[in-house]
């Protein structure tokens, strides 16, 4: 009885320990979660620049296994050794590493492409955004988008695990959609399968041969595009028609980030460590009584 009690606490802990680390990462399937991150408040835009580059890098086959094309060891594309000393995420299984990808300053032989490295003055990200991948050779089994904490918030140069989120292969292949160098799907194609209201033309006039990613950035910030929009007709019609001074970003105009979902996940794991103490505390009870 005691061998049985100890098993069930070790297995109690450990399962304690998965739901905690799990609980922190919220997992991004599709554009639509991806709608749903506040980007230019809480997150750099800059990240959907990143993240449409790296989507639009790697391979991905039809049993959606990743492979790598480039070498982070050699440093490609801003890469390094990321040792997770912040513990981040979760622990390494034998023979993976973590790498980060991204850092716009780091000397390398393979360079991100002009839209990444020198995007429009409105994608600008400090270099703070990273994305970090778990690698076994050139298999990688997990993508995440992070950033650097900002240098106002006095953390210093860890990453910030409230706004660190996973990638998955399903989302991947959604942006995939959007390359700017294969052009299987027409933007109107794109747009009618996302079901956005975006003005192709316009677009095009504006990104010209990248109208592809620029329709990615719209249908992802839509409703920001329209708040800001919105914002902006209401201030004309207060001034009686007059022109409006330039609308600036703010919590309020586009605040959809998962702060519920977020607080579901907290209270669920809450519960489930209470649970599990509870059950410890029982079990250890139940034994001193069989003494």
């Amino acid at each position: 009885m005691k061998m049985m009690s100890g098993r069930v606490t070790s297995c109690c802990v450990a399962l304690l320990l998965v739901l905690t680390s799990v609980s922190a990462v919220q997992r991004l399937n599709s554009i639509e979660d991806l709608k749903k991150i506040n980007f230019g408040q809480s997150v750099p835009k800059h990240s959907l620049m990143l993240l449409h580059w790296f989507a639009n890098t790697v391979d991905i086959n039809h049993n959606n296994v990743m492979q790598l094309t480039f070498n982070p060891e050699r440093g490609d594309y801003g890469s390094h050794y990321y040792s997770n000393y912040e513990e981040l995420l979760g622990q390494l299984p034998p023979g993976h590493q973590y790498y980060t990808v991204g850092n716009l300053y780091q000397d390398t032989s393979v360079q991100l492409p002009d839209y990444v490295v020198d995007p429009p003055m409105e994608y600008e990200g400090e270099n703070r955004d990273r994305i970090i991948i778990r690698v076994r050779g050139q298999r990688m089994d997990q993508v995440y988008i992070t950033q650097h904490y900002d240098t106002s918030e006095y953390q210093g140069a860890p990453y910030d695990p409230d706004h660190t989120y996973q990638i998955t292969v399903n989302l991947l292949r959604q942006i995939k959609y959007f390359s700017v160098r294969d052009g299987q799907w027409s933007p109107l194609r794109l747009r009618n399968h996302f079901r956005s209201n975006a003005d192709i033309n316009k677009i095009r006039r504006t990104w010209g041969n990248l109208a592809c990613l620029g329709l990615f950035l719209f249908i992802v910030q839509e409703r920001y595009f329209y708040n800001q929009q919105n914002r902006s007709e209401n201030r004309q019609n207060l001034w009686g028609g007059g022109g409006a001074s330039r609308i600036r970003d703010s919590g309020s105009q586009y605040n959809s980030e998962p702060s519920v979902d977020r607080g579901l996940r907290c209270c669920l794991c809450c519960f489930f460590i209470i649970l599990i103490v509870c059950f410890i505390s029982f079990l250890t009870m139940f034994h001193k009584r069989l003494r």
